[in-house]
């Protein structure tokens, strides 16, 4: 018994002076950290210093589409580390010439050249760069509700969050409205969103406010920190088709969709489109820094001529990109993108069922393994409510379940669940429990 104490003082000194030293020396990055000491992560569930074992509806940070130490992932780690990790990122190995020849062949023509990086924003840069160096123009449209990343060029294009206080962006980027069904702002006579109607003001104000250097479009095929706003069928058509007309290249964020994390391998695939740039980041490195911006032949060639330089000290890392090779892999093998689209049909069933339950659910979105719920005060009124999610959020994580909460002044009341393709039936079913009961206690304390 005397030594059980001991051991359980000793636990908690070590745990105080964690939080004294993260306090100490941590710069806060955004927002606050999650109160546990994270020891270690197998599967689709990570494990604390105190015991505690939680189910992980994030992936990482909507990254870990395989789960947490996937045994090839680890195994592909071990081998490579072990011969070659990093070079001089003008020399070539087999790794990246493997995956981008790869890459390639799970897309539609004409994404055929790839250029390997680690972040999303990293991608994002230098497919705003090539896009601005091949059209000879600067200015770039997004969603307003949009994230593309922290870096100067991405972060002009993001409008979710993050603007204020840090001077101004860079000249010529325009936002135009999310096209959000569930909350319209330009409706038809049935109430429903009138998105071609938006989307033509929208682009009668971008033409308004253009100097005549519109370069490209970047956007998410689902907006993720926006709270998962699905634009309708029909919308990235009509979107292309603005582009083309005003001599735009179309870039298409992946970092969250991009893989079988919608059911299917790229989620643009729904709309009958293809993208003159593809970004993708995240889910290619199943967690791991990797990132990919994908383009024609054309659009490089171009790029080249004019000497597009984007030479940064990760480009074509061999150790990422083996791991990038194992991703693929493991998603054909295990057909995931089948695995994505039932078991989010199962996902969806649930979350139906606990609004059924909960009068505070308002609205369901997302696809495949990609769910967004929003809670709401009044499903008549939609009157949002940021401290219900923040308290759902929290009692999840006291019941063992770990959720995204939207952490946007004004989007606080949508959740966020990307659950790892690889988790079982069992798993997502023991989240929806977890959040029906987190809902209800979290609605009867408002």
């Amino acid at each position: 018994m005397a030594a059980s104490t001991t051991t359980a003082a000793t636990a908690a000194d070590n745990a105080g002076a964690f939080w004294t030293d993260a306090e100490r020396h941590l710069v806060r990055f955004g927002g606050d950290f999650t109160p546990e000491i994270i020891e270690r992560a197998a599967g689709s569930h990570v494990y604390t210093a105190d015991g505690r074992k939680i189910l992980d509806f994030t992936s990482g940070q909507m990254s870990a589409v395989l789960g947490h130490s996937h045994p090839a992932i680890v195994e592909t780690v071990r081998r490579q580390i072990g011969t070659l990790d990093h070079l001089f990122s003008g020399m070539l190995s087999r790794p990246v010439v493997d995956l981008a020849r790869r890459l390639a062949g799970t897309l539609p023509e004409p994404l055929r050249k790839v250029l390997l990086l680690t972040t999303g924003a990293e991608s994002n840069e230098a497919a705003l760069r090539m896009a601005k160096l091949v059209t000879g123009k600067h200015e770039v449209v997004s969603f307003a509700r949009s994230w593309h990343g922290m870096t100067q060029a991405a972060a002009s294009a993001t409008y979710s969050a993050g603007r204020r206080g840090y001077g101004p962006g860079a000249p010529g980027n325009f936002a135009i409205p999310a096209p959000n069904a569930y909350r319209p702002d330009f409706t038809a006579p049935d109430g429903s969103l009138d998105w071609r109607r938006q989307l033509d003001f929208s682009f009668d104000l971008i033409d308004a406010q253009s100097t005549g250097s519109l370069a490209a479009c970047l956007v998410e095929p689902i907006l993720s920190s926006g709270g998962i706003i699905e634009p309708p069928p029909g919308y990235f058509a009509a979107l292309r088709d603005k582009c083309r007309e005003r001599g735009m290249l179309l870039i298409v964020d992946e970092a969250q969709t991009g893989l079988c994390r919608t059911g299917t391998w790229y989620a643009f695939e729904r709309d009958g489109i293809v993208p003159d740039i593809l970004t993708l980041s995240k889910t290619l490195g199943a967690g791991l820094p990797l990132a990919a911006v994908v383009t024609s032949e054309e659009i490089e060639q171009a790029a080249h001529e004019r000497g597009f330089l984007f030479f940064t000290t990760h480009a074509a890392d061999p150790l990422v990109a083996a791991v990038g090779n194992t991703v693929l892999d493991v998603l054909a093998e295990e057909g995931l993108d089948e695995r994505a689209r039932t078991l989010g049909s199962f996902l969806r069933k649930g979350l139906e069922e606990i609004a059924g339950r909960r009068p505070v659910v308002g609205d369901i979105r997302g696809r495949g393994l990609l769910a967004g719920v929003e809670l709401v005060r009044d499903r008549e009124t939609k009157e949002g409510s940021d401290v219900l999610g923040a308290r759902v959020t929290r009692r999840c994580l006291e019941l063992g379940l770990h959720m995204n909460i939207v952490q946007l002044p004004g989007m606080g009341g949508v959740l966020r669940m990307a659950p790892p393709l690889t988790a079982s039936e069992d798993e997502i079913a023991e989240g929806l429990a977890i959040l029906d009961r987190a809902v209800a206690d979290a609605s009867a304390a408002v």
